[in-house]
């Protein structure tokens, strides 16, 4: 109801401008980070697709497949530390999982551990139902904004997209999101993932390997960055991203030789299995489920038989199929149901749990990709799941990538976390001696009450990206889109922000010993 309606007094324009811009000014001040709106590590929860009794047919059925079925193509030192836990190698080569193995491993691993940052500020603790988002991805190309032209990606995109997220509260994390294609020995690509993603964030950064050797010389730059191996072990700020698992059911070589070697090293691991419904894993989505929940529970076993309580991930990434033409469907509504259940699954195990949203089908940063988005992050965050993977810059699929749509996204994460935190219900914010002065001794409206302003930045979110002027101001302005505002914005921060929290005598020695193929150039203002 308007001020007219309402009978309240029409204030006169100038007024109203002053008003506003007083307004604008108060939500311009920062909030600390506990009287804000929206935050990392908010509780979800309240969206369960699944019941309790579907959480426990699908447990016992992931049982039943590592018991009856097991894995296949394991390495030879992966048999002995999963045969000495209590696994059995068949004669067909397979492992198999004895029910009293998981339910031990289950008992005594990691829980509780917190994934550091560079900075302590941007340390996270998930577990519980506790939600944070973040980047990540293979995609190899990135895309055009203006032209929607797809490009291969570079080191200097990881770079910059590294050095964004750091600016970017509601994107909690980051991990490599693009392939640094220019680079064609495996050893100098993934070196230089590693490298241009921490110098890119103080955030958390999750990053992968495809080589023991190649993990050894991250970790020499890493204990370099960290002052000392024992503070890297004390503080360990990147996770690997591993995918041990080749869906249905065998381990990944390479992949389990770099996980042995994280694990020795103090390094988090992200058990990923990512599975895609359909296709590497049934099409009924409660089977695709039980099958990477296994794979999962399998990949415990392996982590704990060589450090018992590793700080591991539990990481059921459910992919989805488009059956009409066995493509992957990142932005589909099944996929927001698949990693909604894994979020519950992971609680269920009391487990920190790790999934997949955000993975637009949409080539553009378009109204598909903004709907697509939105409804899998509501889900998904609301489902509880602790840490939310590839939520940012993803457009075809995990094909491209788009810097402008990582602001976009930033926005549609904030909207989703408001929807996390739902409605406080207290004394004060039930307002009946709010609504008593209001209506019988005061102005007959909100707008200028103490409620009101004190609530107006602590309960209240607002898009950065995102338009809510009026369509006069909107064409005075020249009808800009929200992409026009995203390309503004982005070249603004790319321009400005230099991450500078590894030291030049650090970088130097890191540059003296290691492969950086990362041009100092690109790391400084033109």
């Amino acid at each position: 109801m308007s001020d007219v309606q309402a009978g309240a007094p029409r204030a006169e324009p100038g007024a109203r401008r002053g008003g506003r811009e007083a307004r604008r000014a108060l939500r311009a001040a920062p909030l600390p980070q506990n009287e804000r709106p929206v935050r990392a590590g908010m509780e979800g929860g309240r969206y369960k697709p699944l019941s309790d009794g579907d959480i426990l047919k699908i447990h016992n059925t992931a049982l039943d497949i590592l018991e009856q079925i097991g894995l296949a193509d394991a390495i030879p030192t992966g048999i002995e530390y999963m045969t000495r836990a209590g696994a059995k190698l068949t004669d067909k080569g397979r492992l198999v999982f004895p029910r009293a193995l998981v339910e031990d491993t289950l008992a005594k691993c990691a829980r509780n551990f917190v994934l550091h940052g560079q900075d302590p500020r941007h340390d996270m603790e998930p577990w519980g139902k506790r939600v944070y988002y973040g980047t990540a991805g293979a995609a190899v190309h990135m895309v055009d904004p203006v032209t929607g032209e797809y490009r291969e990606s570079t080191t200097k995109d990881l770079y910059d997209i590294a050095r964004m997220v750091d600016t970017l509260d509601n994107i909690h994390f980051f991990q490599r999101s693009v392939v640094c294609r220019e680079l064609p020995d495996p050893l100098e690509m993934d070196f230089n993932t590693c490298y241009a993603s921490v110098m890119g964030t103080t955030k958390h950064v999750g990053s992968s390997w495809v080589h023991q050797d190649h993990l050894k010389k991250s970790f020499e730059m890493l204990h370099m960055i960290a002052g000392g191996e024992d503070k890297w072990r004390a503080r360990p700020f990147v996770s690997q991203s591993n995918c041990f698992v080749v869906p249905p059911l065998k381990f990944a070589q390479d992949a389990c030789a770099c996980l042995e070697l994280a694990v020795h090293g103090g390094m988090p691991v992200l058990l990923l299995s990512a599975g895609q419904a359909g296709a590497t894993a049934p099409a009924a989505l409660a089977g695709a489920i039980a099958q990477e929940v296994a794979e999962c529970l399998a990949g415990l076993v392996y982590v704990n038989s060589i450090k018992p309580g590793h700080p591991a991930i539990f990481g059921t990434w459910c992919f989805v199929s488009d059956l009409r033409t066995g493509a992957m469907s990142g932005g589909s509504p099944e996929q927001a149901l698949l990693s909604a259940a894994s979020a519950q699954l992971a609680q269920f195990y009391n487990l920190t749990g790790g999934t997949a949203s955000g993975m637009t089908d949409a080539k553009m940063p378009d109204a598909q990709s903004g709907y697509e988005k939105a409804y899998n992050h509501a889900l998904v965050g609301n489902a509880g799941a602790n840490l939310i993977y590839e939520s940012a810059g993803m457009q075809a699929s995990l094909l491209g990538f788009s810097l402008e749509s990582l602001l976009i996204d930033n926005d549609i994460i904030g909207a989703a976390q408001r929807t996390i935190k739902g409605i406080e219900v207290t004394e004060d914010s039930l307002s009946l001696e709010t609504i008593r002065q209001t209506c019988l001794s005061g102005p007959g409206h909100f707008l200028g009450s103490d409620q009101t302003l004190a609530r107006m930045q602590s309960e209240y979110v607002y898009p950065v990206i995102g338009d809510r002027s009026n369509p006069k101001d909107w064409v005075e302005q020249g009808r800009p889109t929200i992409l026009d505002r995203a390309i503004k914005n982005t070249k603004s921060i790319l321009a400005k922000h230099y991450p500078r929290h590894v030291s030049d005598e650090i970088d130097d020695q890191i540059r003296a010993k290691l492969p950086v193929r990362l041009a100092r150039e690109a790391m400084r203002p033109a």
